[in-house]
């Protein structure tokens, strides 16, 4: 195919903006274009292909699972489903699970039954307090709930409840904080915001002010949960149990499918509020049921907190090497680099041309999102390359 520039420009409705490649085939940590052309894979969907292009699980559980049932009403049982289910239940601190296909659908829903719980045990409490610069998806009231003003504001009037606050400022959450309060809503690690990591006492000041409160905390996992950060969930690392969790990108490595968890007391959902045509259907459920089971059985958590290391280590050595190298944050295999000037496009440009994905997450910065099943070597070649083409941009921006 020669004019598929054309065709995209020809055809489809441009809501977002693309690089200059044509993916035709992957595998592993690695894409190769129409003509045969290897790319590094630093992207990763962002942060989905948990365990890397055309993975043998993900591929033979597809195949198996087509050949048995592929779709079935929620209104009967499928056995992948209920396998999932347990799995993640089994393995966190939660109670129930509601599956969904994309992160923005389980953020709606775990926003829903917060609203519902407000109404039936918090004297009809509906307000969220979430972040500014946070992502939690593209609805209208996802990006009402994001804060972002750039992905608000050609889509007002918007839904009405949410209050913005400072990310990483529980204090702000505190000063919020009001009797029409239902729940505070959150990621662990902001992603699409940048990677912005909270200090190690945040999220505990912030569940203790809502337990003292009778307040739910929610918090987004759609991009930390599945291992990324170097645990089967973020909140692991920052010790503490959310009320609900949103899961997705990572849990079907690629195939749709998206979740939400939520402990006893906050399950009020009954028969009626809530529904999906997709959601949690036998093909994708089995593929994320097979995706989570390598995940744990192989303890891919513990490998990318070993390779975090790698990744901290030479990204700090880039920084002390580059004074216009302004940051370097991140946990597990999530990582931003930092600039001092607007140069991310094009270190994500150079960087492709160099054979390396990666993404400018904000104007000065790059995020690093690999598979969670990258090799040592791909690992340090791809860092290489990423400290090359960071050097020759700040060297041409001077």
């Amino acid at each position: 195919m020669t004019n598929w520039r054309e065709k995209e420009a020809k055809y489809f409705l441009r809501a977002g903006k693309r690089m200059d490649l044509l993916a035709v085939r992957g595998e592993g940590t690695r894409i190769w274009d129409e003509h045969g052309r290897e790319y590094l894979d630093f992207f990763g969907g962002p942060a989905t292909i948990s365990l890397g292009h055309s993975h043998p699980v993900v591929v033979d559980a597809l195949v198996d699972q087509a050949k048995q049932l592929i779709h079935v009403s929620n209104s009967f049982y499928s056995i992948p489903q209920l396998q999932l289910a347990e799995l993640l239940i089994e393995h966190s601190c939660f109670d129930r699970v509601y599956f969904m296909n994309s992160g923005a659908e389980a953020n709606e829903g775990a926003l829903k039954i917060a609203r519902k719980w407000g109404k039936e045990k918090k004297n009809g409490a509906f307000e969220i307090i979430s972040a500014v610069n946070a992502f939690h998806g593209r609805t209208l009231q996802m990006i009402t709930a994001g804060g972002t003003e750039r992905y608000k504001a050609p889509f007002s009037p918007l839904p009405e409840g949410f209050i913005h606050v400072p990310f990483n400022d529980a204090d702000a959450i505190r000063q919020a904080t009001t009797p029409r309060t239902v729940a505070v809503f959150l990621e662990p690690i902001q992603g699409e915001g940048g990677i912005n990591v909270p200090d190690d006492d945040y999220l505990k000041r912030v569940r203790a002010w809502c337990d003292e409160q009778n307040i739910l905390l929610i918090l987004d996992e759609v991009q930390t949960g599945c291992g990324r950060t170097g645990a089967l969930f973020a909140y692991e690392l920052f010790g503490v149990e959310p009320d609900i969790v949103t899961l997705g990108k990572g849990i079907g490595s690629g195939v749709p499918l998206s979740a939400f968890l939520v402990k006893e007391h906050a399950a009020v959902f009954t028969p009626g509020d809530h529904g999906s045509t997709y959601g949690g259907e036998p093909l994708t459920t089995r593929v994320g049921y097979e995706v989570m089971k390598y995940i744990i059985d192989n303890d891919i958590p513990g490998q990318v907190a070993q390779k975090a290391k790698a990744v901290e280590r030479r990204l700090h050595s880039l920084m002390d090497r580059c004074p216009h190298v302004t940051e370097v944050r991140g946990k597990g295999l999530m990582w931003a680099v930092q600039f001092s000037g607007d140069i991310g496009e094009r270190v994500t440009n150079d960087a492709l041309a160099a054979g390396l994905i990666v993404n400018n997450v904000r104007p000065n910065a790059v995020r690093l999102a690999p598979p969670l099943t990258i090799s040592d070597d791909d690992l340090e070649h791809g860092l290489t390359i990423l400290e090359h083409v960071i050097e020759d941009a700040i060297g041409a921006s001077k």
